[in-house]
């Protein structure tokens, strides 16, 4: 992919995507610039979309999006009703409001998981969970270390309140926030005795990647940031321990407070580009990465965020409505997360089911929320998937269909009724309304066929029927083909 990327026409890349008519077979074909030729809006594509901007759609979602066409579609994703103007999204929000009252009153920040998929699984801003979960692996925090439910649901919910705003602000408020600076050793920043952790991870991390600083920065940094401590569970700046002598940070030089190191921090150069590589993989596709992302690929993202004041909300929309992200670059070409894959499950069928069970299943494929395994966050990708995941994923998939705690009243009563609303009569349709629901890149013909035939041996009625088709679930759930998105 990175030759392809290499050669590709960045002004084409980054435009808007507009549907075309098709080649006579349906498939991509090259335009003279290496680039993949636009294609038709298609149920494909739209399922694409909701993978990315959220965690899968259901079948009934997929046809509005196909009758109302890319652009609709994707302002209905980045502009939901707003909580108080639209009434289902006003209960949501009041429901997971008092689930979360519940998780903290309990004590056990492990409940704090399964509040999270509550709001992933049922949320009328899918997007806006999609970018909670990017920020939660950019600035990780675990409750392995933090051990407050409490401050950990504060942190949640400062993340998903900037989630969508400007950069520097959510840098500032992550660099108050209590949960951070516990887990960060920030509390122990003292004037005598500088804590170089936050500092360090602020620039290597957060804002500028390896490479754009120095030891020299990380030292100052940390001394702009002594007095940044926690009291009473919430942040208090203590002047006696803040160090007011002049700091050179990134070639300036004054009396700088961690809002001064920040400012200075997010005027470099690398910043616009650092977050726009993390955003880039994150919506488009997990290789090329970092540094081995072409720079002019990165550039007209970084040149967005810098000429909107490091607005999230309009570069997000930009490369969601992109020709790239409609492109054979990035359809099927990242490794679904755990995450993904269990709550996308639950919204493309429309399933509920135990969702503390759901996260300890999640957890033991290496995504347990609220305990991300190092300050990195999540490394993504390929690592995902090894021989073990890879059973573990269909092992989950399974037990989540059978669980007594599953049931299918968002999908009409059962998967067989789910099925014939999607007119799903013949197990040839029930296997291709299977894949366009599951998969971002079909499967073979003859691995069609072997699913149609499982499909074909519910003889004993609509129960029967039900069951196979969760079996052809299962089958489906252990192929490559299913890992991607």
């Amino acid at each position: 992919m990175g030759k392809d990327l290499d050669e590709i026409d960045v002004a084409w890349a980054w435009s808007a995507y507009e549907p075309t008519h098709s080649t006579s077979s349906g498939q991509a074909h090259s335009t003279s610039s290496g680039q993949v030729a636009q294609r038709p809006w298609s149920r494909r594509f739209a399922a694409h979309l909701y993978r990315r901007a959220g965690f899968s759609a259901s079948w009934a979602q997929l046809q509005q999006s196909v009758d109302e066409g890319p652009a609709k579609t994707l302002d209905r994703l980045c502009n939901p009703p707003a909580v108080g103007g639209d009434a289902d999204a006003g209960e949501f929000d009041r429901t997971a409001a008092a689930l979360a009252d519940r998780t903290v009153a309990s004590g056990n920040p492990q409940q704090l998981s399964a509040g999270w998929l509550y709001r992933m699984v049922n949320t009328p801003d899918p997007l806006l969970e999609k970018l909670t979960l990017f920020w939660h692996g950019h600035f990780a925090t675990s409750a392995a270390k933090v051990t407050n439910s409490s401050l950990m649901l504060d942190q949640n919910d400062l993340l998903r309140a900037g989630a969508r705003g400007k950069f520097q602000d959510l840098v500032r408020q992550v660099s108050r926030d209590p949960a951070m600076l516990i887990y960060l050793d920030s509390t122990t920043n003292r004037r005598i005795h500088p804590n170089e952790n936050y500092g360090r991870e602020l620039m290597e991390l957060f804002c500028l990647g390896v490479g754009n600083y120095s030891e020299r920065d990380i030292k100052e940094v940390a001394r702009a940031f002594t007095g940044w401590e926690v009291l009473g569970e919430k942040f208090h700046f203590n002047s006696a321990q803040h160090d007011t002598g002049p700091k050179t940070i990134l070639g300036s030089t004054g009396n700088f407070d961690g809002d001064d190191a920040v400012r200075i921090i997010l005027a470099q150069p690398a910043a616009p580009r650092f977050i726009a590589r993390k955003l880039i993989r994150y919506f488009l596709f997990d290789e090329p990465a970092g540094a081995n992302l072409p720079d002019e690929v990165v550039e007209p993202v970084a040149r967005d965020l810098r000429e909107n004041g490091f607005e999230i909300a309009a570069v997000v929309r930009r490369m969601l409505g992109s020709n790239l992200f409609f492109s054979d670059h990035a359809i099927g070409r990242k490794v679904r997360s755990p995450v993904d894959l269990g709550v996308g499950l639950l919204r493309a069928l429309g399933m509920s089911t135990s969702l503390v069970k759901l996260s300890q299943g999640l957890s033991d494929l290496g995504q347990g929320l609220f305990f991300p395994p190092n300050v990195k966050g999540w490394d993504g990708g390929r690592t995902w998937i090894n021989s073990a995941t890879l059973l573990g994923r269909a092992n989950l998939v399974r037990q989540t269909l059978q669980a007594s705690e599953t049931s299918f009243d968002k999908a009409g009563g059962s998967l067989a009724t789910a099925a014939d609303r999607a007119g799903a009569a013949t197990p040839e349709q029930t296997v291709d309304w299977l894949r366009d629901l599951l998969l971002a890149v079909a499967p073979p013909e003859e691995t069609r066929a072997q699913l149609a035939r499982i499909a074909a041996r519910a003889d004993g009625g609509p129960a029967d029927r039900g069951q196979r088709i969760a079996q052809v679930i299962h089958v489906m759930s252990a192929l490559p083909e299913f890992q991607l998105e």
